[in-house]
């Protein structure tokens, strides 16, 4: 199993990024993905994830409308359009995959499956 992440990078604040998650090794419309991330010194947050049979997408108030997850079923990517990027949003950005959308959401006490090693975004101000 396999989950690499792309697309981070240096932006100024306003800006937009977009991250990609290519994925193998499991049967992607069995899963949810979700983004999370990491900024130094904190801990780690989820961002967004979405189920990939039926759509539904979830965001942390932080993101809501700046933010869009999508996913391209045929090539088993995951992707998280970043726009009006904040000095705040500076973090490593990781993508990570469960068959429990529950637990992608943190409502279980179950650990995540598979985890990708993460890109760093960095916003300056």
């Amino acid at each position: 199993v396999q989950l690499v992440e792309s697309g981070g990078g240096l932006v100024q604040a306003g800006g937009s990024l977009r991250l990609s998650c290519v994925t193998s090794g499991f049967t992607f419309d069995d899963y949810a993905i979700g983004w999370f991330r990491q900024a130094p010194g904190k801990d780690r947050e989820g961002v967004s994830c979405i189920s990939t049979n039926d759509g539904r997408r979830y965001y942390t108030d932080s993101v809501k409308g700046r933010f869009t997850i999508s996913t391209d079923n045929a090539k088993n990517m995951v992707y998280l359009q970043m726009n009006s990027l904040k000095p705040e949003d500076t973090a490593v950005y990781y993508c990570a995959a469960d068959t429990s959308l529950r637990t992608i959401l943190g409502r279980t006490n179950q650990g995540i499956d598979y985890w990708g090693k993460g890109t760093l975004v960095t916003v300056s101000s």
